[in-house]
């Protein structure tokens, strides 16, 4: 080999190695590396990279406690973040699969959460307030002395009463359409499915006012003296004498 060609050959070398170099895959991180990343990720507050990292130790299939670990994390990083959608898929998950792990109670806790942070207005779709409801009763009845108790049982009324409100606009809406029997059909089954909800006055007013509205006096005034006779102090009373010249009682 002549020396002139030597500095050629020198050069193919390097440009060789840096090519290995380049190519060369980035070194594989560990499982624990990954779930440390995704705590501070979560810490920061970047729900969507600690949800990456934490997806990634799952992938890893190293350590079957951490992989438990990073599923509900998951799950809080999506409840934190405000995707109640998929945190109810996650929470749901990790119930299945692990339902005798000291955090199911926690699990289903954070689930019924996440169905009641789905619930929006009377007018709209009731499906989260329904699944709501079964899993805070759910709840209660897995977890009667749970330290979640008081706060579950708070949010099951107040889903009770979202549920009474509706039945409420739907009576109003066949009373304003004439619908009559359908409006107390709707309201006489609504009293039986919500006994000592608030707002049971509305419902009572509603009701004999579709009575009153079918030509049948008689029935309303019962429905009128109840409404009376058990709120005493609603306002409803006041409109009552307005639709009979008299008062309820």
């Amino acid at each position: 080999m002549s020396l002139r060609a030597l500095p050629h050959l020198v050069l193919f070398f390097v440009l060789s190695l840096l090519s290995a170099c380049a190519s060369a895959p980035a070194p594989v991180k560990s499982a624990e590396s990954y779930f440390t990343e995704g705590e501070a990720a979560y810490a920061s507050g970047k729900y969507g990279e600690a949800v990456a990292q934490w997806k990634k130790v799952k992938e890893s299939y190293s350590s079957p406690e951490l992989t438990t670990q990073a599923e509900l994390k998951i799950a809080d990083a999506y409840f934190e973040d405000e995707s109640f959608i998929e945190a109810v898929a996650a929470y749901e998950d990790f119930r299945k699969l692990h339902p005798s792990h000291p955090k199911a109670e926690y699990a289903l806790y954070r689930l019924a959460l996440s169905h009641y942070s789905q619930v929006a207005g009377t007018d709209t779709d009731q499906t989260p307030v329904k699944n709501a409801v079964l899993t805070l009763d759910g709840f209660l009845r897995l977890y009667p002395d749970s330290a979640y108790a008081a706060e579950v049982k708070q949010k099951l009324a107040d889903c009770r009463i979202k549920q009474l409100a509706y039945e409420n606009y739907v009576g109003r809406f066949y009373l304003k359409t004439e619908k009559y029997p359908a409006a107390i059909k709707r309201l006489q089954e609504a009293l039986v499915r919500f006994p000592q909800t608030p707002r049971l006055d509305e419902t009572l007013f509603y009701l004999g006012k579709a009575h009153l509205e079918s030509g049948d006096a008689a029935q309303a005034k019962a429905v009128f003296q109840r409404l009376s006779a058990e709120y005493p102090n609603s306002h409803l009373n006041r409109d009552v004498e307005k639709l009979l010249g008299k008062p309820a009682g």
